[in-house]
C-alpha cells in the first residue's frame, strides 16, 4: 500500500502545478524509487528474521522494496502520455484498480472486513490526492 498511496501527492501535485505530463513522469518514478528504498532498508533493517521468524532479512527486503518501486511506478507510466487530460484519466483509472486491489488483499489475507478495507485503503489514498490538488494548486 505504501508505495502506491505514497507516490500519489507527489505525481499528481506536479502535474496540476507544471502542466506538463513528463516532468510528472520524472517527479513520480523518482517518488517510487526512493520509496523503494526507503522501504527495503526499512523492512531489511526491522529485524533479523530471527526474533519474529519472518526469514531472511536481505529477502524481505529486496522483496519489499522492489514491490514497493511497483506500486509507485504503476501510476507513473500514464504520464508518459504526452496529452495531460489523458494522462491523468489514464492515472486515475490506474490509481482506482490499485487501490481496489490493495483492499482486496488486505480482505482476503489480513481478514479485514471488505467494507473497513476499502474505507481505509480508498480514504487514505482519497486523503493523500487532496494533499496533490491542494499543493498542485497552490
Amino acid at each position: 500500500m505504501d508505495g502506491s498511496v505514497s507516490t500519489l501527492a507527489p505525481i499528481f501535485a506536479t502535474a496540476f502545478a507544471t502542466q506538463r505530463p513528463f516532468t510528472a513522469f520524472l517527479v513520480g518514478i523518482a517518488a517510487a524509487t526512493g520509496a523503494g528504498i526507503s522501504m527495503a532498508f526499512s523492512e531489511a533493517l526491522s529485524d533479523d528474521g530471527v526474533l519474529t521468524g519472518r526469514g531472511n532479512p536481505i529477502a524481505r527486503g529486496a522483496i519489499t522494496g522492489i514491490m514497493t518501486f511497483i506500486g509507485g511506478a504503476l501510476h507513473t507510466l500514464p504520464f508518459l502520455i504526452n496529452h495531460l487530460q489523458l494522462a491523468l484519466l489514464t492515472a486515475y483509472i490506474i490509481v482506482a484498480i490499485e487501490l481496489i486491489v490493495i483492499a482486496a488483499i488486505r480482505h482476503r489475507y489480513f481478514g479485514t472486513s471488505w467494507l473497513l478495507s476499502m474505507i481505509q485503503v480508498v480514504g487514505s489514498g482519497a486523503l493523500v490526492f487532496l494533499a496533490a490538488l491542494i499543493f498542485g494548486n497552490a
